[in-house]
């Protein structure tokens, strides 16, 4: 298996994927499509104004719908012009460049740290447990890390789970949707809602 981030490949290997990755949504968005099913999820989980962070925030799809319904939301993706895509289109929230396996934001934690978008599978394999030991160490006390990527996409389920274990958290929800329908044996999507079980990383 390659030992690199996916992302950087597909864009070095289709130089414009970023910017028909914005016009994608942006067209989406133009026909009225539904695109707020993860921030839907999200918002339901806390009250109006808490630190939400949206972990590899793409064009900033899931983080602007966070942020008009009231919540202090940070985006942060490895894409330079995908941050830039959301800060021209979603002015509402901080939208900061920055790799998700060297995050490190000034305290307090957040209240909620979402992972949407397949973000966790096209990460180096290498990085995958650093990455969420991170999210680990950016919850305030009592937060919460919701991650959602697609069976088949080199990232197994099974492995995921002891890479949680090892970084602290436990999985408190378990659903194949992000519509909340359970997650169930050869589900072919996983959204996992993970608490913390010890002390974070540092």
């Amino acid at each position: 298996m390659t030992d690199e981030n996916l992302w950087l490949r597909m864009i070095d290997e289709k130089p414009g994927h970023s910017q028909w990755y914005v016009q994608r949504f942006r067209d989406m968005a133009a026909r009225g499509d539904d695109l707020d099913g993860e921030a839907r999820l999200i918002d339901a989980m806390v009250p109006r104004g808490r630190r939400i962070l949206d972990a590899g925030c793409g064009p900033g799809r899931v983080g602007a719908r966070l942020a008009a319904a009231g919540h202090d939301v940070t985006g942060v993706d490895l894409d330079p012009e995908l941050i830039a895509a959301a800060k021209a289109d979603h002015p509402g929230a901080t939208w900061l460049v920055g790799d998700l396996a060297e995050l490190k934001l000034e305290p307090p934690g957040f209240d909620v740290i979402v992972c949407a978008g397949n973000v966790m599978t096209f990460l180096a394999p290498s990085t995958r447990l650093e990455v969420i030991r991170r999210f680990a160490a950016h919850l305030a006390d009592g937060g919460r890390a919701v991650l959602g990527f697609g069976a088949g996409r080199g990232y197994e389920f099974h492995d995921f789970f002891e890479d949680v274990a090892t970084a602290g958290l436990r999985p408190d929800v378990l659903l194949s949707t992000w519509d909340l329908r359970p997650f169930h044996p050869g589900a072919d999507f996983l959204v996992a809602v993970l608490g913390q079980d010890q002390e974070p990383y540092a």
